[in-house]
């Protein structure tokens, strides 16, 4: 039996024994508002019509099998005129055979594939130096959260008017209290953000959303709020950190102590 990681486990196996073990369940999906199980799949229902996918493994299924449960999660999802996209999220380290085909059959696009970060949150609760002008505080005014998410947007090439990030982020903070909003500031106005999502009942917190203006890159505002949010984690009892990071975020994490334990490519389908 695979024993999962401890806090300050160095080694990348454990380190996705625990991922595996402790994530990939319904902790995985705070805020839905509708689970339903289809074999080892989770079908999952968001707010603001997004679908999402996901497992803890597919229990050895062939190709054949695999190509029938995304047949069957669409139809589902197709039956719900409320959702207008859908994320099938994958695991690199996966056995899923057949499975890029058939998602690619079904409409499915994939994405950028980003890097499962895994450590100690004592690794990234450090003090971090910031520009005499940029302060950090957590958020929870409706006011603050639409000006982070239009931030957000804006860095990540989406437009605010048409996203719909502020309306999902408002809805995760009235359903799930533990999450946390953090931003960086200058003069006013929003820099830097990122969410905290303490996983309930498991040893970890997510790190999630990490944005910066380009203008204010490279001056240690992601690293601060990273920093912010695992001194948060450690309060609330969390010693485990996981973050899903794309190559911006990767090497910071791992400066960390964090580890890259596999990858995860979304892959995603519009109505």
């Amino acid at each position: 039996m695979t024993i999962p990681a401890a806090a300050g486990d160095p080694d990348p196996g454990r380190l996705l024994a625990a991922y595996d073990t402790h994530l990939r369940t319904d902790a995985e999906t705070p805020g839905a508002i509708d689970v339903v199980r289809l074999g080892p799949l989770r079908l999952v229902t968001f707010p603001g019509g997004r679908g999402f996918v996901t497992y803890q493994d597919l229990g050895g299924a062939d190709a054949a099998t695999i190509r029938g449960f995304v047949a069957s999660a669409m139809v589902h999802f197709a039956a719900d005129d409320a959702v207008t996209r859908v994320e099938w999220k994958t695991r690199g380290h996966d056995v899923a055979p057949g499975l890029h085909d058939a998602l690619v059959d079904h409409g499915f696009v994939p994405d950028d594939p980003e890097s499962i970060m895994v450590g100690p949150a004592e690794g990234l609760a450090v003090d971090v130096p910031l520009p005499d002008d940029v302060t950090l505080r957590q958020i929870t005014a409706e006011a603050d959260v639409r000006a982070m998410s239009a931030m957000s947007d804006e860095v990540f090439g989406d437009d605010p008017e048409t996203s719909h990030h502020a309306e999902q982020v408002l809805a995760r903070q009235a359903l799930d209290p533990q999450m946390e909003l953090w931003v960086a500031e200058a003069d006013g106005r929003i820099v830097g953000a990122g969410r905290l999502e303490p996983v309930a009942g498991t040893p970890f917190a997510g790190v999630w959303g990490g944005s910066t203006r380009p203008e204010w890159r490279g001056r240690g505002i992601y690293r601060a709020l990273t920093a912010a949010r695992a001194r948060s984690a450690l309060a609330a009892g969390k010693t485990l950190m996981h973050s899903d990071s794309t190559e911006f975020s990767r090497p910071i994490l791992e400066r960390s102590g964090l580890v890259k334990v596999s990858t995860t490519t979304p892959y995603e389908w519009k109505r």
